[in-house]
C-alpha cells in the first residue's frame, strides 16, 4: 500500500487536514487581540465619519437645536449609538435615548473653531473648519450674480477649446476650474475675484479686530485681502510687523468674528448599539469542543473526498498499465477507453495515439522487410541459377552469360545503394556538396532521346550537382517507364521567387487519385505484382523526396488518369 498512489494521496490529505486544524486552533487564539483591534478600527472609522458630518453641521449652524435628525441618520448608517452632549454633559441629541450609561471619556470634541487634526488629517493650520464662513457667506442675490458671471466665463473658456467646470466654496462664491489660467484671464475670470458688499463688510470688520489686536501691542496696522493674506498698511514710518504676531491676532480675530455663527463645542460619543464593548473569541471549554467537532468534520470530509478523487484517478491509470503490458506482450491493438478532458484523459489519448503509431510502424516494417527481401531475392536467384547452370555444364560460360550476370549484379548494387541513401537521409548524415549549377546544362546531361528539355540558359541554383542529377534522373526514368510508345516527356525548369522549380511531365497512363498520396512511399508501386517489366524497385521516388528535403526543398506529384503525371521539385535558389 505504501507504493499506491491512492495511499500516498490519502496520507498527504490527512497530513494537510491535521496541519490545517492545528493551525486553525492556534490562529483562533492568536487573532483574539487582532479581532479586538479590528473592531476598534471600525469604531474609529465610523467615529471619523460621524465627527466630520457633525463638524460640518456645527460650522453652518449657530446652535445644535436641529441636529437630532442628523444624529439618528448617522446612527442608522453606521450601526452605532451616536450621542451629543454639552461640555457639562447636558444631553443635546441621543440616537438611543435611555441606553447604557456613557463612557467616562468622549470619542471627540466637536468644535468648528478647533478641528481635531487626528480625525481630520487635512485640517487647516488655524484648525477652523473650512465650512465655517460666518458673515462671509454670500447673499442669494450675490450668488446669482456671481454664478451668471461664472457661466459667461465658462462658455468663453469652452469656446477656446477648454473644458472646465464651476465649483463653489463654502461661502457660495463660484469659480471656474479645469481650464488654463491664461484662457480664464482672457475671458475675464479676474472679475469674479472682486469682493461683494457682504464680503467687504465682513473683511472690514475682521481687519478692525486684527488691527485692534496689533494696536494693543504697539504694532502698526495691516491690510487684509479676501484670501486673508495681508500687507503692512501704508502709514507713517513704523517698524515692520512680524508674520507670527499678525497670525496670532488673525486667529483670535477669526474666532471672535465666527463664534456667533457656529454651534458651541460639544462632546461626541460613538459606541456600539448597546454601548457595551465588543465581544472577543476565547478558548473556553465550549469553544474548544466546537473546534474539535469542526476539526473532526474537516478531517472526515478530507478523507472521503481524497478516497473518491483518488479512486477516480487510479482507475484509468490501472487501465493504462494493463494496456501497456498487453502491448509489451505483442498485442499491438491494445487501447484504453478515454472519458473526459482532464490530464488522465489526455494521457489516455496520447497512449492510444502512440499505440496506433506503433502498430502502423510495425506494419510498415513488415512490409518493408518483405519488399527488401523480394528486391534482393530476384537478382540473387538469377545469379545463383546461371552460376549453377554454368557449373553443371548446362550453360556455356560465354560473354552473354557474363553480361547477364553483370546486369543482375548491377541491379542488386543499385537496390543496395538506394537503401543506403535512404538510411543516410533518415539519419541526417547524407553528404551534400552544394555549388553553383547551371540548370540547362545539367538537364541536357540527364535527358534521354525522347525527352524534351525547356530551361532558361542563365538559370542557376546552388545545389549538389550529383544529387540533383540523381533526382532528375529518377524522375525521368520513372516517366519513361510509364509512358507508352508515341508519348512525350518534358523536363521544365523555371524561377519562382526565391525557389527554382523543376517539373517532369509525361503523357503516360497516370496515377489513380487513391494511389497518388503513396507514390513517394518506399517500395510502393501501383502495379502490385512487382514485375520488372512494368516497374522498378519502388525506391526511386522515395529517394527524390528525401534528396529534395535534405537540400531544403520539397517534391510533389499531380496526375490525371489516362492523361499523364507531373512531378515537381522545388529547391531554394541559394544565397
Amino acid at each position: 500500500m505504501r507504493h499506491s498512489l491512492l495511499a500516498r494521496l490519502l496520507a498527504a490529505s490527512v497530513l494537510v487536514a491535521v496541519a490545517a486544524v492545528a493551525a486553525t486552533a492556534w490562529l483562533a487564539a492568536r487573532t483574539t487581540s487582532g479581532a479586538i483591534r479590528q473592531e476598534q478600527g471600525v469604531v474609529l472609522t465610523d467615529g471619523t465619519r460621524v465627527y466630520s458630518a457633525l463638524l460640518d453641521f456645527a460650522a453652518t449652524h449657530p446652535d445644535w437645536s436641529e441636529v437630532g435628525p442628523l444624529v439618528r441618520s448617522l446612527a442608522e448608517e453606521t450601526g452605532r449609538r451616536v450621542v451629543l452632549v454639552t461640555q457639562d454633559r447636558s444631553p443635546i441629541a441621543d440616537s438611543a435615548a435611555g441606553g447604557a450609561p456613557l463612557p467616562a471619556t468622549a470619542s471627540a470634541v466637536v468644535d468648528p473653531l478647533a478641528v481635531d487634526a487626528a480625525l481630520v488629517p487635512d485640517a487647516p493650520e488655524d484648525r477652523i473648519a473650512p465650512a465655517a464662513v460666518g458673515p462671509f457667506r454670500l447673499t442669494a442675490a450675490e450668488r446669482r450674480r456671481l454664478h451668471a458671471g461664472a457661466d459667461w466665463v465658462l462658455r468663453c473658456a469652452r469656446s477656446a477649446g477648454e473644458r472646465g467646470a464651476i465649483a463653489a466654496d463654502p461661502g457660495g462664491r463660484p469659480r471656474v476650474v479645469g481650464a488654463a489660467p491664461q484662457v480664464l484671464a482672457r475671458c475675464g475670470a479676474g472679475a469674479l475675484n472682486a469682493a461683494t458688499p457682504t464680503e467687504r463688510a465682513a473683511l472690514d470688520a475682521l481687519q478692525g479686530l486684527v488691527n485692534g489686536c496689533l494696536g494693543r501691542q504697539g504694532l502698526p496696522p495691516v491690510d487684509l485681502a479676501l484670501d486673508l493674506s495681508w500687507t503692512q498698511a501704508d502709514t507713517a514710518p513704523a517698524p515692520a510687523v512680524s508674520a507670527d504676531r499678525v497670525g496670532t491676532c488673525l486667529d483670535g480675530a477669526r474666532h471672535e468674528q465666527l463664534a456667533p455663527f457656529v454651534a458651541p463645542a460639544a462632546l461626541l460619543f460613538v459606541t456600539t448599539g448597546s454601548g457595551a464593548a465588543p465581544s472577543a473569541f476565547d478558548l473556553s471549554p465550549a469553544n474548544q469542543v466546537r473546534i474539535a467537532v469542526v476539526a473532526s468534520g474537516v478531517l472526515v470530509l478530507a478523507v472521503a473526498v481524497t478516497v473518491l478523487v483518488g479512486r477516480r484517478l487510479v482507475r484509468p491509470l490501472h487501465a493504462l498499465t494493463d494496456a501497456a503490458q498487453r502491448m509489451a506482450g505483442g498485442e499491438l491493438d491494445a487501447r484504453v477507453a478515454v472519458h473526459g478532458r482532464d490530464e488522465v484523459a489526455r494521457l489516455g489519448s496520447a497512449f492510444n495515439d502512440m499505440a496506433a503509431a506503433r502498430q502502423r510502424t510495425e506494419s510498415l516494417r513488415k512490409v518493408m522487410v518483405g519488399d527488401v527481401a523480394h528486391e534482393l531475392r530476384t537478382p540473387l536467384s538469377n545469379i545463383r541459377g546461371w552460376l549453377e547452370a554454368a557449373e553443371d555444364g548446362v550453360s556455356d560460360r560465354d560473354p552473354a552469360l557474363i553480361t547477364s550476370l553483370l546486369e543482375e549484379a548491377l541491379l542488386l548494387q543499385r537496390v543496395i545503394d538506394d537503401l543506403q541513401d535512404l538510411a543516410m537521409a533518415d539519419a541526417g548524415q547524407l553528404a551534400l556538396h552544394p555549388e553553383p549549377v547551371r540548370l540547362a546544362d545539367l538537364l541536357d546531361q540527364v535527358a534521354t532521346a525522347p525527352v524534351e528539355v525547356s530551361a532558361p540558359a542563365d538559370l542557376e541554383l546552388v545545389a549538389d550537382p550529383v544529387r540533383l542529377r540523381q533526382m532528375v534522373g529518377n524522375l525521368v526514368a520513372n516517366a519513361v517507364r510509364h509512358t507508352p510508345e508515341g508519348g512525350s516527356i518534358t523536363v521544365r525548369a523555371r524561377q519562382d521567387g526565391a525557389e527554382v522549380v523543376i517539373e517532369v511531365a509525361d503523357t503516360g497512363s497516370g496515377i489513380d487519385p487513391e494511389d497518388l498520396p503513396h507514390v513517394f512511399d518506399r517500395f510502393w508501386r501501383a502495379e502490385k505484382s512487382r514485375n520488372r517489366e512494368t516497374g522498378g524497385s519502388g525506391l526511386g521516388l522515395a529517394i527524390v523526396r528525401k534528396l529534395a528535403e535534405a537540400q531544403g526543398g520539397s517534391a510533389t506529384a499531380a496526375s490525371t488518369p489516362g492523361v499523364g503525371s507531373t512531378f515537381t521539385v522545388r529547391l531554394p535558389a541559394g544565397t
